[in-house]
């Protein structure tokens, strides 16, 4: 799970992951554009692939190809253990009994 904290912690993958909340199933070139549009952040074509493959190693994102289109989708599956952790009715139960 340290991965996973880890790949949240750079404001650019965050807004990597806001981007494709906002509008799933977009390209590199679409990214880029909207990083630097909406999130004013101006980064290379090159360093947004390294945080996308970043995300797809600890599963935030999965890709699917189209031709020459490499299109990148949210996978929020991995968040289940972050809410699972502290989230959890049963573990806040059981902690409260423990106090």
């Amino acid at each position: 799970m340290a991965d996973l904290y880890e790949a949240l912690a750079a404001p650019a993958r965050r807004a990597i992951l806001d981007a494709l909340r906002e509008r799933d199933g977009q390209t590199l070139f679409e990214l880029c554009a909207r990083l630097s549009m909406h999130y004013d952040l101006a980064l290379t074509r090159q360093a947004v692939s390294q945080h996308l493959g970043l995300l797809e190693a600890v599963g935030l994102l999965t890709t699917r190809r189209e031709g020459r289109y490499k299109y990148h989708h949210l996978d929020t599956t991995p968040l289940g253990a972050i809410v699972e952790r502290w989230l959890s009715p049963s573990r806040s139960t059981r902690q409260e009994g423990e106090t």
